[in-house]
């Protein structure tokens, strides 16, 4: 870093930094640049420096550094008369009172404030965020109408360039937390649309991180759970340096993403490590373990996180449906009663359809256990309308199966297969694989004749690596039982931060192995020299690092569900089979799609269950 830099050239290189997701740097320079401006004696850009740092201590959780940047900033401006910055005070102020301590009068006391200072000074990135917090403000309270009129206001005016970019991304991070606590899906699509194209614009790939978990969300609520499970990925890797709060909910979506298909092994540790950088895994946790038949884990769970009766309302309705899950199969239909009335008031509030469709399945599931089979079909109807209404596949295929369930005890056995059939369809397009099996099963006799005709199958041309640790076996005898944990985490989290620079795919993730697919064969081989690589700076700078082998083919498959199946994933897993330990082995013609790379004189090679001889190539990383 030049030494030589001014204060405001400090700022630009701090906001620079901060772009990119480097926030030690970005700290560094807006720590110089407080200096400079001191010595200056230029109290009112050295508070809104002050004022910068305070945002940026709170993200790393630096909570004590953070409050003395804010004490700083406050010492500064008392110095002189007022001015804008004492509005961007107010303005930090007031989010410190609503994020922090849900003071929701000090919030809007301090963003009135700060909305008047920057309409009598005319900053116009002032008068947009103090707009904005009013708004959500008001929505936390109930009064949603109200509150998201002036959130919709400020964030047309920051998409359509009246803002700073910094601004905007400020904003449009605020409106999609609203629109999410609100189950409001089909406004947060429509503003991340919108901030996508304002990026496009930009000539920037998005907010650092940020934006890729608010479109995960969005993506697993809509269906699309692959390109979700790619964005979490991605959002996790940018974020771990950058915002640890961003980073653990990046954590727990993929969690979601992957309970959903079935992959409960990776779920369980995405929430896991969600917690412990201070993410409340609830309630994907409990459903997951509810899923596993764990019934008094998952409701000591789901009810410990609704001890809390003062916690904020929105909050309290993403984790009641689950309390009623839960109740109902532990046939605790008090329990079920208390919690799925407490969410109907909570849908009435606040007047949302997801919501609304959240309350009316739980009174379906409710009515269902309780023997009222037609009370359960008209609450189960509403739900399936207003997922649909939403676009929410999932919740709605789910619908379906419980309706199905109530139209059956009716004795109407033929619309009860007409449901089955439809929920099914979903399910196995989604790739909802323990969802399928038990679609059926939870439907009882005939439901086997439930079953749609085969979904049809997407053939595309994908580069496949497999992954696997040589020698597992002897490794855990020589580092030991205690260790080996520990080692398979960092494995993991290693390749899997590779595999979403280079664009992969995880498709599946057995044992200490991984399976992976990519739409171009450089980028595979990218990845896989990558990866040698790392394990191989890994053992010089720590003593030890686990060989892996690695395996390349490139093929056209089918794409069923979240996988692939096909002679040509077999060859692959064959190739990654024969290969050594630090070894990249590669079918010759997937090799010759990066020529910077040295290979061996290729090798005719005859693969187990194959009758064709493939060529292969081991790729020189070193």
């Amino acid at each position: 870093m030049d030494r030589n830099l001014a204060a405001p050239d400090l700022e630009m290189l701090a906001e620079a930094a901060w772009w990119i997701g480097r926030l030690g740097a970005c700290i560094a320079a807006r720590e110089r640049a407080y200096v400079a401006y001191m010595g200056n004696a230029a109290h009112p850009q050295a508070a809104m420096v002050a004022l910068a740092l305070t945002k940026d201590c709170f993200a790393k959780r630096e909570v004590q550094v953070a409050q003395g940047w804010l004490n700083s900033a406050e010492r500064q401006l008392q110095q002189v008369q007022e001015s804008v910055e004492h509005g961007y005070l107010a303005r930090l102020r007031s989010v410190i009172a609503f994020e922090g301590l849900r003071d929701f009068d000090t919030a809007l006391a301090k963003a009135a404030q700060a909305l008047d200072i920057g309409t009598r000074f005319g900053d116009r990135d002032l008068m947009a965020m103090a707009l904005h917090d009013r708004g959500r403000v008001l929505v936390a309270r109930g009064q949603v109408a109200e509150g998201m009129a002036l959130v919709d206001e400020a964030t047309v005016a920051a998409v359509s360039g009246e803002p700073g970019p910094m601004t905007t991304a400020i904003i449009y991070c605020n409106t999609i937390t609203a629109c999410k606590e609100l189950a409001d899906y089909r406004r947060a699509g429509e503003w991340s649309d919108a901030a996508k194209r304002w990026c496009d614009r930009q000539a920037i790939s998005g907010f650092p991180g940020m934006c890729r978990v608010y479109r995960a969300g969005i993506m697993r609520v809509r269906g699309a759970w692959l390109e979700a499970d790619q964005e979490a990925r991605r959002a996790c890797e940018e974020l771990r340096e950058f915002n640890l709060s961003y980073a653990a909910e990046s954590l727990y979506e993929l969690g979601e993403v992957r309970l959903r298909m079935g992959d409960l092994t990776m779920a369980e540790d995405a929430f896991r490590q969600a917690h412990e950088l201070g993410r409340d895994p609830q309630p994907g946790l409990t459903m997951l373990h509810l899923t596993e038949g764990k019934v008094k884990v998952a409701a000591g769970m789901i009810n410990r996180a609704l001890s809390d009766e003062s916690s904020d309302r929105l909050h309290r309705a993403a984790l009641l449906p689950a309390q009623v899950t839960v109740a109902v199969t532990a046939e605790e239909l008090e329990t079920a009663r208390s919690a799925a009335q407490e969410l109907d008031e909570i849908a009435t509030a606040y007047g949302t359809p997801a919501l609304a469709a959240r309350a009316a399945g739980s009174w379906g599931e409710l009515r269902l256990a309780e023997g009222d089979a037609a009370g359960s079909a008209r609450h189960l109807r509403r739900a399936l309308h207003l997922w649909q209404e939403v676009d929410c596949p999932y919740e709605a295929a789910r619908t379906r199966v419980l309706l199905a369930v109530a139209y059956r005890a009716e004795g109407d056995e033929d619309t009860a297969v007409f449901e089955l059939q439809a929920a099914r369809t979903t399910f196995e397009r989604l790739g909802a694989v323990i969802d399928t099996r038990r679609a059926i099963e939870q439907a009882g006799p005939g439901a086997e004749t439930a079953r749609p005709p085969a979904v049809s199958e997407e053939r595309a041309d994908r580069t496949f690596m497999f992954t696997d640790i040589v020698k597992s076996s002897g490794l855990v005898e020589v580092i030991g039982d205690a260790a080996w944990p520990d080692l398979i985490r960092w494995h993991d989290q290693t390749l899997r931060a590779l595999f979403a620079r280079n664009g992969g795919e995880e498709i599946d993730h057995a044992g200490d192995g991984f399976f992976v697919a990519f739409k171009e064969a450089a980028s595979a081989i990218e990845c896989a020299v990558a990866i040698q690589r790392m394990l191989s700076d890994h053992r010089r700078s720590h003593g030890f690092a686990p060989q892996v082998r690695i395996g390349l083919h490139t093929a056209t498959a089918a794409r069923v569900g979240p996988g692939y199946k096909g002679k040509g994933v077999h060859e692959a897993a064959r190739v990654g089979a024969l290969a050594e330990g630090d070894q990249i082995l590669a079918s010759r013609e997937t090799a010759a799609a990066a020529p910077r790379f040295v290979v061996s004189a290729p090798r005719a090679v005859t693969l187990k269950g194959l009758t064709e001889p493939v060529h292969v190539v081991s790729i020189e990383w070193r």
